[in-house]
């Protein structure tokens, strides 16, 4: 096997693998190009990078809105080869609320793609 193969076999057999790093989420593309396209149970690896210790937006009568930043790593066949863009929106379930699934929406600030390997640098408020 070559190298490149055996990146490729890393890559699904550990650091996608659900019972290593990665975890199944809901994914959806939000961008009209590709209708909302959802990728139900994939692995990803998400992790949030850092929250900002300061408040971005305040309101009277409304707790402090916090700027999250995120990385997550998806393979490309599980997105049907389809490579999420830079500023478009990605929601990512991210657990449950009131028995329904509750989706983190992130704005894509930056997309790559490295040996089928899709790595999204993203971003969100959260309060």
């Amino acid at each position: 096997m070559n190298f490149k193969g055996m990146v490729e076999a890393d890559i699904k057999g550990v650091f996608l693998n659900a019972d290593e790093f990665a975890e199944k989420h809901k994914v959806i593309y939000d961008d009209e190009l590709y209708d909302g396209e959802n990728h139900e149970g994939i692995p990803i690896v998400l992790t949030k990078v850092k929250e900002t210790k300061h408040t971005v937006i305040q309101a009277e009568g409304v707790e402090g809105i916090h700027k999250v930043s995120a990385v997550v790593h998806i393979s490309l066949n599980d997105m049907n080869g389809k490579v999420p863009e830079q500023k478009q929106m990605i929601s990512i379930d991210d657990g449950e609320a009131a028995g329904h699934p509750f989706f983190q929406k992130y704005r894509i600030v930056t997309s790559d793609v490295e040996m089928g390997m899709i790595c999204l640098e993203l971003e969100a408020f959260d309060e």
